[in-house]
């Protein structure tokens, strides 16, 4: 039995078994920070202290799990670090492990300063005696070393007695020179030990304290579960009177679901952000529920051969090789990744022929046809698309649709689509319909955006684009044209929509806008000045708001993007600015649906007060409720008097608040033209609450490293 979490919250005793995706997935990103700040530290002269901070994501690691975690990533950082720069770098990982295993291991088990003495004196005599030891094996070195010392001392004996005041002084060290080094092991020992023992003195203050301050970051990986030793079988699988509540929380997720899925359905799951969709997902991926039962044949088998496999919201997350073809096998082990036909496989995605393309190259849509791909290399029984559909624009949602309806018809696999677009379940053989947790006959049918009329004139002219070409990797065999001679002129409280294809080049032109990269060619100006020199005057708010979520809290978060001078005060305006309870400053960002992180972004956007905001597919992710909130909340601050700057696929959507389109296609403008004032501007109505308010309805490839415990 793996540690897990217990109903309160913490985690269990138990602490066996091999290592748990979690723990692999986060070693190896917290393994490949240490490799980088011990390499860079030992390589750049002016960066030696980054060696020091090397030791916070080995606590990190020591803090949050066992200790075959930090000695797995140690072992693999070490490795890494000695072929990229050379011993002593390796062994500065291997110390910054020991410091960072002391101070992270005692805070896990809530020790204190005596238990990090104890340890610390433990790992200092291990340390002695290893440095005295490899002093003894390798002789000529030790020799050549004690040599070099002699030498030193006795040069500084022979510039002392040219004056006679200095001549005692200068015969001393000589003297104190072959003492030490008639007792090295003595000294050198007592040094190395006594050097541990304050390192870990100090980091006991200073490392403690900041893992106190992270103590907050989620640690769990909501897909673990109890091993099940049943051999692999997912289905057919039943869910009977199926509840589930999450550690902490006050109601279930989810409530008596009745459900079946069997070999051969394409089965939608569809509800609006907040229903228990990803709940659902994670019982059928193997989660027990906390209430009602879950029967199958045998275990889940997450990311097992033959089991199932999961191909989640964002695409990016799920690519973890660099090139295509590797990317599909990526995490199999070697005689199984010899007998999967990648072509064949790629080619059933519709990926044929990119086998050595670069995974970075490719658009969204290919992503997740890549994830797809890597799911199906494992043969599974049962294939689950959580959201799949909800960060790629319209033409690849419909073709990724088509593609997960084919597949039960072609292998002896299920299908489960969640989404809360109900277009994309017209292709399924059934749909069950989620709210609140439990299953309804139908959703309730959310007003679409309308247009909005605007009640504040534009102004002047306030940014200008200018023959703004950008080609990345410039003048090297990678270079990559993304930009080719934009002109483009916005003014003040204008709302521009730019659309266009993906690498169409949009992601390119919101950073230029936001002076976060310089054009290679051309000018981008903001009320006449290079935007480069104007940082924070515009700002620009990602597709995935958590991202840009660093604080703990709401309120330290906007306070954070405000400035020093950002009180109470100015943070409880600017969430009534994007139309969010005040109260909502003191929880915790861990617990914010999708449309609450957008809006948060939105307030921390208001309090750093700019002149234009640049927005990257703000209703990405979001159901219709939460782009219709969306929408009229960007309509609220383009008539403060915000210029917003969208970049969207969701065209029909954002039509309602914006004045004029771009389209932007193979980084060209080919067209600008004003959004039709056909449609009449309403207020949208709620057939069941009247008026609108603007308040909102709150509600990764880790499973490639294999969930369940199935052998």
């Amino acid at each position: 039995m793996s540690d897990l979490p217990t109903a309160d919250g913490r985690t269990g005793s138990a602490e066996r078994g091999p290592l748990r995706p979690i723990e692999l997935a986060t070693g190896a990103v917290l393994g490949g920070v240490t490799v980088g700040l011990v390499t860079v530290g030992s390589v750049v002269p002016l960066a030696a202290a980054l060696q020091i901070v090397a030791a916070v994501p080995m606590g990190m690691l020591a803090h949050r799990y066992r200790p075959r975690a930090l000695v797995t990533a140690a072992a693999s950082a070490t490795l890494v670090t000695f072929v990229a720069a050379g011993v002593m770098p390796a062994l500065g990982v291997v110390a910054s492990a020991t410091i960072g295993g002391i101070i992270g291991g005692v805070k896990r088990r809530g020790g204190g300063l005596f238990s990090v003495l104890f340890l610390a004196l433990l790992a200092g005599v291990l340390w002695a005696a290893f440095t005295i030891g490899s002093l003894l094996v390798a002789g000529r070195t030790r020799e050549l070393l004690f040599d070099t010392i002699r030498n030193t001392a006795d040069g500084v004996q022979r510039l002392a007695e040219r004056q006679s005041a200095l001549e005692p002084l200068g015969r001393a060290a000589s003297e104190l020179t072959d003492a030490v080094l008639a007792w090295w092991w003595v000294w050198i020992g007592a040094g190395v030990a006594l050097g541990v023992v304050v390192s870990a003195l100090f980091s006991w203050f200073v490392l403690g304290s900041v893992l106190d301050r992270l103590a907050w970051l989620p640690a769990r990986d909501r897909l673990d579960a109890p091993a099940d030793e049943r051999p692999i079988g997912p289905l057919p699988v039943t869910l009977h009177a199926a509840g589930f509540r999450y550690p902490g929380a006050r109601t279930d997720a989810l409530s008596d679901i009745d459900l079946s899925v069997r070999v051969g359905e394409f089965l939608a799951i569809v509800g609006h952000n907040g229903s228990g969709k990803s709940t659902l997902t994670r019982l059928l991926a193997g989660l027990p529920p906390t209430s009602g039962e879950v029967r199958r044949p045998g275990s889940a088998g997450l990311g097992h051969l033959g089991g199932t496999a999961l191909v989640l919201q964002r695409p990016e997350s799920q690519t973890l090789g660099v090139q295509v073809a590797d990317d599909v096998v990526w995490g199999l082990p070697q005689e199984l990744a010899a007998e999967v036909d990648v072509e064949a496989l790629l080619g059933e995605v519709g990926l044929a022929g990119m086998g050595e393309r670069e995974t970075t190259t490719l658009s969204g849509g290919q992503q997740q046809r890549l994830a797809v791909a890597a799911a199906l290399a494992r043969r599974p029984a049962l294939l689950i698309a959580d959201e799949a559909t909800s960060m790629i624009d319209p033409a690849g949602r419909g073709e990724l649709v088509a593609l997960l309806a084919r597949l039960p018809r072609r292998h002896p696999m299920a299908v489960v689509l969640v989404t809360h677009h109900e277009a994309d379940a017209a292709a399924a053989d059934r749909v069950i319909h989620l709210s609140a947790g439990r299953t309804v006959d139908r959703l309730p049918a959310w007003p679409q955006p309308v247009r909005d009329a605007r009640r504040r004139p534009m102004g002047e002219s306030i940014l200008e684009l200018r023959d703004v070409r950008h080609t990345y990797n410039r003048g090297t065999p990678w270079e990559a044209p993304a930009l080719h001679g934009v002109d483009l002129v916005v003014r003040r409280g204008e709302a521009l929509l730019v659309v266009g294809g993906n690498g169409s080049g949009k992601s390119t032109l919101a950073w230029i806008i936001a002076g976060l990269i310089e054009p290679s060619s051309g000018r981008c100006e903001l009320g006449g000045r290079p935007v480069t020199r104007q940082i924070g005057r515009v700002e620009l708010a990602f597709q995935h708001s958590r991202l840009q979520l660093q604080k703990q809290t709401v309120g330290a978060e906007i306070a954070d993007w405000g400035g020093r001078a950002t009180g109470s005060g100015a943070v409880g305006k600017a969430l009534d600015a994007v139309g969010l309870d005040r109260a909502l400053a003191a929880r915790s960002i861990e617990e914010l649906s999708g449309g609450q992180a957008k809006r948060v972004v939105l307030a921390a956007i208001v309090a750093s007060r700019p002149q234009v905001v640049v927005l990257d597919e703000p209703l990405a992710g979001l159901d219709p409720e939460g782009r219709a909130d969306i929408v009229e909340l960007l309509a609220r601050l383009r008539d403060s008097g915000l210029t917003l700057i969208v970049i969207s696929h969701d065209v029909e959507d954002m039509s309602a608040v914006c004045d004029r389109t771009v389209h932007l296609s193979s980084g060209r403008i080919l067209e600008a033209q004003p959004v039709s004032d056909a449609a009449p501007a309403a207020h949208r109505l709620d057939p069941h609450r009247g008026p609108r308010s603007a308040t909102p309805h709150s509600g990764d490839a880790a499973w490639r490293f294999g969930h369940g415990g199935a052998k």
